[in-house]
């Protein structure tokens, strides 16, 4: 018989259950078993893939599942002596499964719950020690009555912490099948007959940011009372625990109510129940602690809401005297600035004012440029303003208004805008109000690791501040995302509440929008003659190079490809002189320039190949189901310093190369454009081109800035009913 069984529960939350399943598969047991209820898709996607052998049990379950309802598909399934139930958003340290399934096999069938130590984490720190390592210190490896070990209760209550003997699990499954975990871990100890514990960490609680979760409804808080009230009706007769379990009531009670966030009406009915349960369960002779906590659980039995919160109000004072004269320092140095940014904000938001900016205030571009005229062609009545810098003005299209960064103006109009879009952040100065929108376009679609999620990579990470980009990202209302995987790696690497707008990348439209006659127009501009094949090479930029380092010789490839190709080359790589070879090639017109050629979709729209590395230009070029040919010769040294969300090499939109001569065969051969690079790319294009079908501005505009609901706007088109741009060579025919 299986020893142990694994459930993991829940939905796959900002990615986390990748991390938990990849390392359950690095510390396999030959006596456990891993069951996984996935609640929704991507759950479901991400355990499928990894148990391709069928090692790992999937139980799918729709979205919306409860953790008790998966949590009970997930034991339906097992068939351990013991169950081990994990959260999909939490870890297991490597070895725990092992540590925990060699501990259940010696212990006599009296014991219903086996305790461990976890460590904690959050998206700032990793591996914090639990308060719980001295009480489990010194129960030892004991096998005890909770009678007789009553303290135990005060360990954190988390279903992962406990192993739980099957039969237990089935005899009082209707009991602990709550989705209030804390009631069901705590249920577990009042109901078991004997508990034995191991003093060692053996599981990861990964504490999720608040601002990430949905607001709290006052049910749920009225509910940690009655969680209280009813486990303590299972301690009648059970004085040393019920003593522990009254003193963590309270205790849980004013905690939750010191940390705020509660209307006034639902904090004075939370006071008043908590009050009538402190004084109605208090055991007889029970004395209060001494100190400001004694005075606390005075008032609070007393009923004194009006009394606590001059308490409060009291030990607030104090707390920000001290911060007084650090606050006036800190506005000193701002105080011109503040005081203009201040005027404007008490002014009345303008509901027919846009702001946008994109790539730190260089231009007219990307997702907001695409944005920005498709409002100008639904709702003419909003005004956009554009934020440049004072270099970049001159380059910007005639008419358009814009403010510079720094300048009167500019302030105004970022404080009395209802719309914010950018596909940056806006500076951290920028205040957030209650009635203004903004809208974060993003400028790609992620293979490296983005946000929180660089912390690990300290090339990548250098210099970054992420509690700043917390509260930048904490502004954003609506988040827009080309595809599912978008959404979901923003969702862990930006976790705020925010909306996300599946409704594809708007600069993204042009791809099904051009015509024969705008790319035979951008060639003519670029001078590609009629019928020479233009390979677009656009690398991206590594987070370890101090510099530019050249990747490809490419006065050689273009010599190799021949008269009839040319080499768009999208990047700062010519540093020769006259006389070199590349510059002969390049009045030869068989290497072009475009680094600072703008909007580069029209840059794609000309190229009958895509040669890129890891640049994200590769998921919105996919959208013209043309040849992607990716060049990867430091692929391992990115991927360990880079960090990246999926294998690129595994899942690439067309044939790899590792040196030059294997890029000069693919693309002097048929292997750019044959049927294995058509089949890669076609399962590509339908995994990251999800959401574009060249309606993409419009579903924003008509959801953000018209208000309208989401059912209401153009359906995204099946893949297979889109149609592209034409190819260059259809265009010139």
């Amino acid at each position: 018989m299986t020893e142990l069984s694994v459930i993991v529960h829940g939905p796959n939350v900002q990615d986390h259950l990748t991390e938990l399943l990849d390392s359950l598969a690095a510390h396999p047991l030959p006596d456990a078993e891993v069951i996984v209820a996935a609640v929704g898709d991507w759950a479901r996607e991400t355990a499928e893939r990894h148990t391709p052998d069928g090692a790992v049990d999937v139980v799918p379950l729709p979205d919306g599942t409860g953790d008790a309802a998966a949590r009970a598909a997930g034991a339906a399934r097992a068939s351990g002596r013991w169950l081990h139930f994990v959260h999909a958003k939490d870890g297991l340290p490597a070895g725990a499964s092992r540590t925990i399934a060699e501990r259940v096999a010696e212990l006599p069938g009296e014991v219903d719950v086996l305790l461990f130590d976890h460590v904690r984490s959050t998206w700032h720190t990793s591996g914090m020690p639990s308060p719980d390592g001295p009480l489990l210190a010194r129960a030892g490896r004991a096998e005890v009555t909770l009678d007789d070990c009553a303290p135990l209760l005060r360990l954190t209550p988390l279903l992962g912490t406990r192993a739980l003997r099957a039969e237990f699990w089935r005899a009082h499954e209707s009991r602990l099948s709550t989705d209030d975990e804390p009631y069901a871990a705590l249920a577990t100890l009042l109901l078991a007959d004997r508990v034995a514990c191991l003093p060692h960490v053996a599981y990861e609680d990964r504490g999720l940011r608040p601002a990430s979760l949905p607001p709290v409804p006052p049910e749920q808080r009225y509910r940690l009372v009655e969680r209280y009230e009813s486990l303590l009706d299972l301690t009648r007769d059970r004085r040393a625990a019920h003593t522990v379990l009254y003193d963590l009531m309270v205790r849980d009670c004013l905690r939750t109510f010191a940390r705020g966030g509660m209307p006034e009406e639902v904090a004075r009915e939370f006071f008043r129940r908590a009050s009538l349960a402190a004084l109605r369960r208090r055991p007889e002779g029970h004395r209060r602690p001494a100190g400001l906590e004694g005075v606390r659980r005075s008032l609070l039995e007393e009923g004194a809401y009006a009394k606590y919160r001059a308490f409060q109000a009291v030990n607030r004072a104090r707390r920000n005297a001290r911060s007084v004269v650090r606050a006036r320092q800190r506005q000193a140095g701002a105080k011109l600035r503040d005081h203009q940014y201040r005027r404007a904000l008490g002014r009345p938001v303008n509901p027919h004012l846009a702001v946008f900016a994109a790539y730190w205030n260089r231009g007219v571009a990307c997702n907001p440029a695409a944005i920005a005229a498709k409002l100008a062609e639904l709702a003419p009545q909003i005004h956009a303003v554009w934020v440049v810098t004072e270099e970049n003005a001159a380059l910007l299209p005639p008419g358009t208004d814009h403010v510079v960064p720094g300048s009167r103006r500019y302030w105004e109009v970022l404080a009395t805008a209802k719309y914010l879009v950018n596909n940056v952040n806006f500076p951290n100065a920028v205040v957030k109000r209650p009635d203004a929108i903004h809208v974060q376009t993003h400028h790609g679609t992620p293979l490296k690791r983005m946000g929180l999620d660089q912390m690990a990579f300290p090339a990548a990470a250098q210099g970054l501040d992420f509690q700043a980009l917390l509260e930048r990202i904490d502004k954003w209302d609506f988040s827009v995302s080309a595809n599912s995987h978008t959404t979901r790696m923003w969702e862990r690497a930006y976790p705020s509440h925010y909306v996300s707008l599946d409704h594809g990348y708007p600069r993204n439209d042009v791809y099904y929008t051009a015509g024969a006659d705008d790319i035979r127009a951008v060639r003519d501009r670029l001078g590609i003659a009629p019928g020479r094949r233009a390979v677009l090479y656009a690398p991206t930029h590594r987070d370890y190079e101090a510099g530019w380092t050249p990747r490809l010789d490419l006065a050689a490839l273009a010599d190799r490809l021949g008269e009839d190709t040319v080499l768009l080359v999208r990047g700062h790589y010519f540093y020769g002189g006259a006389a070199s070879p590349l510059a002969n090639l390049r009045r030869t017109g068989r290497i072009i320039d475009v680094s600072s050629y703008d909007p580069v979709e029209e840059l794609c729209l000309a190229a009958d190949v895509l040669v890129t590395d890891y640049s994200s230009i590769m998921f919105d070029y996919a959208n013209l189901d043309r040849p992607i040919v990716i060049h990867a010769d430091d692929w391992e040294t990115y991927r360990t310093t880079r960090g990246v969300y999926f294998d690129l090499m595994d899942q690439a939109p067309g044939p790899v190369s590792r040196t030059q001569q294997e890029l000069t065969e693919i693309l002097t051969t048929e292997a750019w454009r044959d049927e294995n690079a058509a089949k890669t790319r076609a399962a590509f294009r339908r995994r990251f081109c999800e959401y574009d079908d060249g309606r993409a501005a419009e579903r924003v505009v008509r959801r953000v800035f018209l208000g309208q609901d989401e059912r209401d706007l153009p359906p995204v088109l099946p893949i297979e009913e889109r149609t592209p741009a034409p190819a260059p060579r259809e265009a010139t025919a």
